[in-house]
């Protein structure tokens, strides 16, 4: 949590903020868990080379939440998975503040660790690794942040 606020608080104090642009064929967000957060996974991002995979996430803060009285909708990152050794590695954090605005990405220097079975990493890593299933799909972070915001609730 003190990662995300101290991100929350760097992306605000930088310039540059930018909407959060969709992949061209706009995002497809799967729910993948739901604990402190809502967490997403962006099947349009995901890319897979051997036993290497990338994918975005979106996690989804409670209603509310506020960092010096600008409200936000939480944030995306960028993760890497290896398959086969079963770890996770967040790439960065970038702030979503209400209406979709995007702060900077603020890069995660922490080296990969075990994706630990129940835990966001894991389950991120699952539909990186492996696919999502019938899971059902959220064509907007809006759509997204609404079902994950019920979620939490």
């Amino acid at each position: 949590m003190k990662f995300i606020v101290s991100a929350l608080v760097a992306g605000m104090g930088l310039s540059g903020c930018q909407t959060v642009m969709p992949a061209p064929t706009g995002p497809h967000l799967v729910l993948t868990g739901v604990g402190r957060f809502a967490v997403f996974g962006d099947l349009s991002t995901r890319s897979r080379s051997g036993d290497q995979a990338r994918l975005r996430s979106l996690q989804v803060v409670e209603s509310g939440f506020e960092v010096d009285g600008r409200g936000f909708w939480g944030g995306w990152s960028w993760w890497a998975f290896d398959c086969a050794a079963r770890t996770a590695d967040r790439l960065d954090f970038a702030s979503v503040s209400e209406g979709g605005i995007e702060g900077p990405a603020v890069p995660d220097s922490e080296p990969p660790y075990p994706a630990a079975p129940g835990g966001d990493a894991a389950e991120l890593l699952a539909i990186a690794c492996s696919g999502s299933g019938n899971a059902p799909t959220f064509r907007t972070v809006e759509s997204a942040v609404r079902a994950g915001r019920q979620a939490l609730d």
